[in-house]
């Protein structure tokens, strides 16, 4: 596989609107990241992926678009854009910008164009089906429940939407539009941004008269012409979030020969904790070993047709540490574990705002505390279901957007040093015990851990480009690997569980590189601490 930069990068996902206000209205601004830029310097990534920042209406936090070439006032101007462009560049720093492009904002000048009347040229920019018998179309569902046809009243057709009714889906089948879409990326390429995080992009290639919203069987054709017409002759990094993609599936996307894209997000191992065939919302306790399972499948299947992103948190996932680990006693030491099972693993890792400081979900016992549309809506359809309230808090405390989202820890002062006014979303409040000025203080934080994780990822060529191998006579609750390039071999164990568990390790190892807990050089038999995590050259 030919070396690319992304290969050995760490990438920081940064949401806007929680990271840093500068002006005083509770929101997060350009001006917010460009002034924070040293901390990430330090922290030592070299990529930032950036939610949406484009013109919105903000129905669904910016991922609802009405002009791709704009930024929302509330972030600031195009020049600030350009700006932090520039400033993260002086900082070996990248910008992966958020490409939404399954869908508008019905505030689009396209679509305010298509609903005017079905002859008006920008009609089939979208997806219009007659009523069938005066109702729906068909039976697919919103990903924020309820019908994906919502009817226009003014031409009497529905049209389409995989998610909010306020997000038409485009019509990717309509050449226009596809090549209106890759104007607009030439734009930011030109701009000088490192590449794309691609929104949904399984679902460009639907087929909404058969019900197939995902995988469609013009998905690929339609990334492969957007990699002629865009990025495939520039040393971009593009990642596709792909739910429902099988390691099979991952290939078609990231083979280098196939020139679509750098890697894609799945998500099997994210959904461990959900009932079989059921919704994100209907939980069950994650097991270690189903874990183990996926992760490894994806460490060893992909060979040179693929490469993996690694990631436990985005803005639409729970915090990981409040999710798998322990978010009290052992916040700390369950925090730094999942950090290092994740970035000694072979793939590009993500690191989500808060995420190196070890911050938790922010609990919610009412209803009226939450901002996320999602969230609300499975409210209001539960209850009309007959789920009890408890129940459903329950689940949006385990699995609601807004736990990602609450305003980032920057010290102890009102509101965490995010905003001088009201913020948007309340902050959580540990954040005087939690901070970023804090964890950058104290050598024994979760952000130094990270810290170290990233230099070993730099300086280490195992990290990156080393075989996986699974141990597997371990106990269920241990995840344990091994990492090999040429001489060098690695041994990485994991405790993912707050009970003691015993562990032979081989008698040839030969250093501690880190760990979690204070410890002598390990051989033999072994008692794992909860949590206890470490690293041997062996």
């Amino acid at each position: 596989m030919e070396k690319k930069w992304w290969h050995q990068s760490v990438v920081y996902q940064v949401y806007p609107r929680s990271f840093q206000d500068t002006n005083g209205d509770g929101i997060g601004d350009l001006k917010g990241i460009i002034s924070r830029l040293d901390y990430l310097e330090y922290l030592g990534i070299d990529t930032i992926w950036l939610s949406p920042v484009y013109q919105s209406p903000n129905d669904d936090n910016g991922y609802d678009i009405s002009d791709y070439e704009a930024i929302m006032a509330e972030f600031g101007t195009m020049v600030e854009m350009e700006k932090l462009i520039a400033e993260a560049k002086k900082c070996g720093i990248k910008i992966i910008l958020d490409l939404v492009v399954n869908h508008t904002s019905d505030e689009h000048r396209w679509f305010i164009e298509a609903r005017k009347s079905k002859d008006n040229p920008y009609r089939d920019y979208y997806i219009w089906r007659d009523p069938v018998k005066g109702d729906v179309p068909n039976q697919l569902r919103s990903i924020f429940s309820g019908p994906a046809w919502e009817l226009d009243e003014t031409t009497g057709q529905y049209y389409l939407h995989l998610y909010s009714k306020k997000q038409p889906d485009l019509n990717w089948e309509n050449e226009i539009v596809r090549q209106e879409v890759y104007q607009m990326m030439n734009f930011w390429i030109d701009k000088g941004i490192g590449g794309f995080r691609m929104d949904v992009i399984d679902t460009i290639g639907k087929v909404p008269d058969k019900e197939i919203t995902n995988n469609g069987p013009k998905l690929h054709d339609y990334l492969q012409e957007m990699n002629r017409a865009t990025f495939g002759d520039k040393d971009l990094m593009t990642v596709g979030e792909t739910w429902g993609a099988t390691t099979e599936i991952a290939k078609l996307y990231s083979d280098p020969k196939r020139k679509e894209l750098s890697m894609i997000f799945q998500f099997e191992h994210m959904s461990l904790d959900q009932e079989e065939g059921k919704a994100k919302w209907d939980l069950k306790p994650m097991a270690v070993p189903e874990l183990k399972q996926v992760l490894s499948k994806w460490q060893t299947s992909l060979g040179e047709e693929g490469w993996n992103s690694l990631f436990w948190n985005n803005h639409d996932l729970p915090r990981i540490v409040s999710r798998w680990g322990n978010d009290q006693e052992y916040r700390v030491e369950s925090a730094k574990m999942f950090a290092i099972l994740l970035h000694l693993m072979k793939g590009t890792p993500y690191i989500y705002q808060g995420e190196e400081l070890g911050m938790t979900n922010h609990l919610i016992h009412d209803i009226s505390e939450v901002a996320d549309i999602e969230s609300i809506n499975m409210y209001h359809e539960r209850r009309s279901l007959g789920y009890s309230e408890s129940e459903i808090l329950r689940s949006i405390n385990a699995k609601g957007r807004d736990n990602a989202r609450t305003p980032m820890q920057w010290d102890e002062t009102a509101h965490a040093g995010f905003t001088t006014g009201n913020p948007w979303l309340p902050v959580n409040p540990n954040y005087p015990r939690i901070n970023a000025k804090q964890a950058m203080a104290d050598k024994e934080s979760v952000f130094h851990m990270y810290k170290q994780l990233i230099e070993l990822r730099k300086k280490n060529e195992i990290v990156v480009w080393g075989d996986y191998e699974l141990l597997t006579e371990t106990p269920p609750d241990v995840f344990a690997y091994y990492r090999t390039l040429g001489q060098e071999r690695w041994l990485i164990v994991c405790n993912v569980s707050e009970e003691e568990n015993q562990l032979t390790v081989p008698r040839e190892a030969k250093e501690v590189i880190l760990s979690n807990y204070q410890i002598e050089l390990p051989t033999g038999e072994v008692k794992l601490c909860p949590y206890e995590a470490f690293v041997l050259r062996t």
